[in-house]
C-alpha cells in the first residue's frame, strides 16, 4: 500500500520532530483544516540542516510532486544559512534569487514545481523555531517573558549548563514552566492558546505557508 508520502503532492521538509509537531497546530489554528489521515501537506523531518544539492535534486524529481517547502533554522546567522541553502539549490534551480525575501521564498521551478524556503525565525534574524514561537507571546505576558529571559541569563552565572546556542530554547521553556498548566509542550501551548497562533507576529509565516501550498 502506498505511504502518505508516496500519495502526497505537497511536501514540507523540516529540521526535526519538534517542527513536525508544531506546524500543523499553528496552521490549523489559523483556519486551515489539518485532519489526521487527510493532511493538506506531508511533513517530513530531515534530522538536521544537511540539505545537500544531491538531496534537493532528488526531492525535486520525485514522482507526483507539485509543491515542496524547506524550513531550516537561521542558527547564528540567517545570511549564512540562506547562502548555504541557495548554493545547494543552484544546480537544480538556476534562477533562484540572490536574497531570500523577508516574507519567505516562493519560486516556480522550470519544471513547474512550487518551491519555498523559510529560515526560522523570520528570514532575517538569528535563531530557531523557539525564537519564532516567542513571537506568539501575548502583549500582556511580555513582562513575564522579559523576566524569564532575565532569569535564564542569571542562571548561567549560577551554573546552568545549557549551551549558548540553546538560549532561546531555555527562555521559552522557562516561560512555559510558569503558565497554567506549567510546562506544556510547544504544540500543546499553541493548541491551548498559551501561545497565540493568530498573533500578528506569526502571520507572515502563516501567509507564506498558505501561499506556497495554495491553501
Amino acid at each position: 500500500m502506498p505511504s502518505k508520502e508516496d500519495k502526497s503532492t505537497k511536501r514540507l521538509i523540516v529540521e526535526g520532530e519538534q517542527d513536525k509537531r508544531v506546524i500543523p497546530y499553528l496552521i490549523e489554528a489559523n483556519g486551515i483544516p489539518w485532519k489526521k489521515g487527510n493532511e493538506p501537506v506531508y511533513i517530513q523531518p530531515r534530522g538536521g540542516n544537511d540539505f545537500s544539492n544531491y538531496w534537493i535534486s532528488a526531492r525535486l524529481k520525485e514522482a507526483g510532486l507539485t509543491h515542496l517547502g524547506l524550513i531550516l533554522d537561521a542558527d547564528d546567522d540567517s545570511s549564512t544559512s540562506w547562502q548555504r541553502m541557495r548554493d545547494a539549490c543552484l544546480p537544480s534551480i538556476r534562477d533562484i534569487p540572490q536574497e531570500i525575501p523577508e516574507t519567505g521564498l516562493i519560486h516556480i521551478t522550470n519544471t513547474g514545481i512550487k518551491f519555498g524556503i523559510w529560515i526560522m525565525p523570520d528570514n532575517r534574524l538569528k535563531g530557531m523555531l523557539e525564537t519564532f514561537l516567542a513571537y506568539m507571546i501575548s502583549d500582556e505576558n511580555q513582562p513575564l517573558w522579559k523576566y524569564a529571559q532575565e532569569v535564564v541569563e542569571e542562571s548561567k552565572n549560577r551554573g546552568a549548563e545549557f549551551i549558548s546556542f540553546h538560549h532561546d530554547k531555555a527562555c521559552i521553556y522557562t516561560w512555559l514552566a510558569w503558565q497554567n498548566p506549567p510546562g506544556r509542550q510547544l504544540h500543546n501551548a499553541i493548541e491551548e492558546r498559551i501561545l497565540h497562533p493568530q498573533h500578528p507576529n506569526a502571520q507572515v509565516f502563516v501567509n507564506w505557508f498558505r501561499n506556497l501550498y495554495d491553501l
